[in-house]
């Protein structure tokens, strides 16, 4: 599906399987020695790893230990990987895509906090309904693959992120998305008391950002020039159910962090007069 939208994109496309036994170098790229053969000459040559691609696709990426993990952190936040004492940009657009497998299974390890918080969404994929799996196995049995034509280029999709940031965003939309983020973070003030009884770490700075930028680009598909409350909602459990982390008590009881943020977005009014007045808020506000 990843290789089929960087094909549709006119991007180029890396798949790295993550194992056990994969080490950073594996991801980033590695230093080799080259020798020139008609001066005997020998220097460093930089050979690139996999995440030399505009759309990278890091497949079971909890099946590899924290070490490599940890290689994608410099690639998806500066864009550049360092190896040696030489850093290495990274092509533009540069999109990370992950996959992991249920933590449960054997051979996983926890994604440290850090990282799930480079990554802007946590989409859950469901298995398809009966027609999606008939044309799916329809599609895919033929004698022939279908072909993929590119609808749009590297370039038309730089413009596009230009745009999407130009979207205006009211200071009403950004107080009320700071205050979903705020209302996860255990101790705060104004912060509900079901927040404290079931939350272990709550949302960082980072989610904010994420809220309002996919607000932004959530209202230019839906054909709107301005980002509205709606936009927030919709986006706030895939920017956040990464970002907080339940307690062993919620836990127990089978509470996800998603039931956590469709309480909070039912005790957060939507109206700037309803927000502002709000005696829980004006402390968030003030914190």
């Amino acid at each position: 599906m990843i290789s089929t939208l960087a094909q549709s994109l006119d991007l180029s496309f890396s798949r790295i399987q993550f194992t056990p036994d994969l080490m950073p170098a594996d991801v980033t790229g590695t230093e080799i020695i080259e020798e020139d053969r008609s001066s005997g000459k020998r220097d460093f040559r930089f050979m690139e790893g996999p995440l030399f691609a505009n759309v990278v696709l890091a497949d079971e990426i909890n099946r590899t230990p924290p070490k490599t993990q940890a290689a994608l952190l410099e690639a998806m936040q500066e864009r550049q990987v360092t190896v040696g004492r030489n850093r290495h940009m990274l092509s533009d657009p540069f999109f990370v895509l992950a996959t992991q497998n249920p933590i449960e299974q054997e051979g996983t390890y926890p994604l440290p906090e850090a990282q799930q918080d480079r990554f802007m969404f946590k989409v859950y994929v469901e298995y398809p309904s009966f027609d999606e799996e008939f044309e799916v196995a329809r599609r895919t049995t033929g004698k022939a693959a279908e072909k993929v034509e590119a609808v749009l280029g590297a370039e038309e999709i730089l413009r596009l992120q230009e745009l999407v940031r130009q979207v205006p965003v009211s200071d009403h939309v950004v107080r009320y998305a700071l205050s979903l983020v705020r209302q996860t973070r255990v101790g705060g003030e104004g912060v509900p008391d079901f927040v404290d009884e079931l939350v272990g770490w709550g949302a960082g700075p980072r989610a904010v950002q994420f809220l309002i930028l996919g607000g932004k680009a959530r209202a230019l598909l839906e054909g709107r020039f301005h980002v509205q409350i709606e936009d927030i909602q919709y986006l706030a459990k895939p920017v956040l159910r990464h970002r907080m982390v339940v307690n062993f008590a919620a836990e127990s009881d089978g509470v996800t962090s998603d039931d956590v943020i469709q309480r909070i977005i039912a005790a957060t009014p939507t109206t700037e007069d309803e927000l502002s007045r709000d005696a829980r808020f004006q402390k968030i506000f003030a914190s």
